[in-house]
């Protein structure tokens, strides 16, 4: 039974520019930049240096803790180890690969039969899928090991996230359409590790082709459900999500597994078919590459580590840029330098004009209260915003703020054009800041 969650909105979708375009392995460039940071936690320490010779799928960045390894993208040479722009804004420790265009495949990477997949254990998986570097694929970049391990015994429900909610972005439609077969092959791992006979591949219906592929892949003994839910903004989010296939409320502060939930991307199951089965490490991925200023948008299968830049030469664009984004229009963070690179939770570019250029001197609120009819979460963003404006740290905490997932769904709705959701992340940084600062007295 599908749930309608409360809140949310329906903008402009935007996705027939490249819904229609077949997925294109993106020609590899001849200089690759590979963070040592695609996941939260822990950013991996380089296991190369400059001059080094490196092949594919070889493991260049590994740590200890919360933390996945990275891998180089292309065979080369080793150009640099040095600090690089990142899409977060900031700049992070980065290997620089010459590329020798030849994809010499590392050693270390053989393939499975299906005998040995099976007689793998829980254990084992976790192992394989952690060694590859895999993480949630829809932008969270949470490490899967992790997630899967926190979950064992806990969880009664994994739900597949094909929601793909965003404006413009069609990767994860694309990827259902041409790689079904693989990314039930993923799921049915999942569901190994966690010990359960069903599961949820949950999709908005705007994606009828995607739901066929996937249906044509199910026999009635997988016990796997395909859920379509009505188009609604945002679906994707895992909170919003496991409320319209569960009913399920996670309560605030926690997590999916506290109401007996797990959620997987799409490109997740497939990355995690890609590493049992092939041996495979994370280091290709679908990117919507769109926009409405863009000539030709497409859908490309591209390395990790290929620099914006490359991206926008290949898709073109009818004016100058007025803004690029790592991801959609609605959660996509805006890029101050085009020589970032595509990370593992790069699922789409997204370049825009100069019509979407406003800017509202002194906006107000005039306390219409559509942002509070629109939170998904539930909050109440007008009181939120008047926190921040004081200055008060435990006013934020009282108000939730924490809470927020910063879908922009309260500023989509403003007509005073207030920026709350900038507002509302710097809010959450004092509100860390302070309980840092705490934790030293």
């Amino acid at each position: 039974m599908a749930f309608s969650f409360f809140g949310g909105i329906h903008p402009k979708e935007k996705k027939e520019l490249a819904e229609h375009k077949a997925v294109q392995v993106f020609p590899e460039p001849d200089i690759l930049v590979i963070p040592m940071a695609q996941h939260i936690g822990a950013p991996c320490k380089p296991l190369v240096k400059k001059g080094d010779t490196v092949t594919m799928g070889q493991k260049i960045g590994d740590n200890e803790g919360l933390c996945v390894p990275v891998h180089a993208s292309v065979s080369g040479t080793v150009k640099a180890v040095e600090m690089r722009p990142h899409t977060s804004g900031t700049t992070m420790m980065s290997v620089v690969i010459q590329n020798d265009h030849q994809d010499t495949l590392c050693p270390e990477i053989q393939r499975r039969t299906i005998e040995q997949v099976e007689a793998l254990s829980a254990q084992e998986l976790m192992g394989i899928i952690r060694e590859a570097g895999i993480v949630g694929m829809g932008g969270a970049t949470f490490p899967t090991h992790v997630k899967l391990s926190s979950g064992m015994g806990k969880v009664d429900t994994i739900i597949v996230n094909i929601s793909e909610c965003e404006p413009y972005i069609v990767a994860d439609d694309l990827l259902c359409r041409e790689y079904p077969a693989q990314i039930i092959s993923g799921l049915k791992l999942v569901m190994k590790v966690l010990g359960l006979k069903t599961a949820h591949i949950a999709m908005e219906n705007n994606k009828p082709a995607a739901a066929k592929a996937l249906k044509w892949e199910l026999a009635p003994k997988d016990g796997i459900t395909i859920d379509i839910l009505p188009t609604k903004y945002p679906q994707g989010a895992e909170k919003q999500l496991i409320y319209a296939i569960t009913g399920r409320e996670v309560p605030s502060g926690g997590l999916p597994a506290a109401v007996g939930c797990a959620v997987f991307n799409a490109a997740t199951c497939k990355a995690i078919h890609d590493a049992v089965y092939e041996g495979m490490p994370l280091i290709r991925r679908i990117v919507t590459v769109s926009g409405d200023i863009v000539m030709d948008p497409k859908n490309l299968l591209v390395p990790v580590g290929t620099c914006f830049n490359d991206l926008l030469e290949a898709v073109g664009t009818r004016e100058n840029p007025y803004k690029v984004l790592s991801g959609g229009p609605m959660m996509g963070a805006s890029q101050y330098d085009l020589a970032v690179p595509v990370i593992k939770g790069t699922n789409a570019v997204t370049i825009l004009g100069a019509v979407n250029k406003y800017v509202v001197e002194q906006s107000r609120c005039i306390r219409c209260g559509k942002c509070i009819d629109a939170c998904p979460m539930k909050l109440m963003p007008v009181l939120m915003y008047k926190s921040l404006q004081s200055g008060n740290i435990e006013e934020m905490k009282a108000q939730n703020l924490m809470d927020c997932i910063e879908c922009g769904c309260c500023a989509y709705t403003c007509p005073a054009c207030v920026p709350l959701v900038l507002g509302f992340k710097a809010g959450k940084q004092h509100i860390r800041d302070a309980a840092l600062a705490a934790a030293k007295k």
